[in-house]
């Protein structure tokens, strides 16, 4: 399962979880970061590069931000 970014990156962006991502799946979707779910290879490295704690793995995204989920796949045209 692809990671997610969910909503403490709104207005934040910092870039440490691109600097760190092996494959660069991360981009710039305007307000927030976004991670592609066809090039995620789901290392995990992103989660502790985030300063606000706002990646989590698919499923185990927080009740309440699930809508990052569908915003991922809308941006990224799946």
């Amino acid at each position: 399962m692809p990671h997610v970014i969910v909503s403490p990156c709104i207005g934040v962006k910092d870039n440490a979880c691109t600097e760190v991502c092996p494959v660069e799946c991360i981009y710039d979707a305007g307000e927030m970061f976004l991670i592609h779910p066809d090039e995620c290879i789901d290392c995990g490295a992103c989660v502790p590069a985030c300063p606000v704690s706002a990646i989590f793995p698919e499923e185990d995204v927080p009740a309440g931000e699930t809508e990052f989920i569908v915003k991922n796949r809308v941006f990224f045209g799946l």
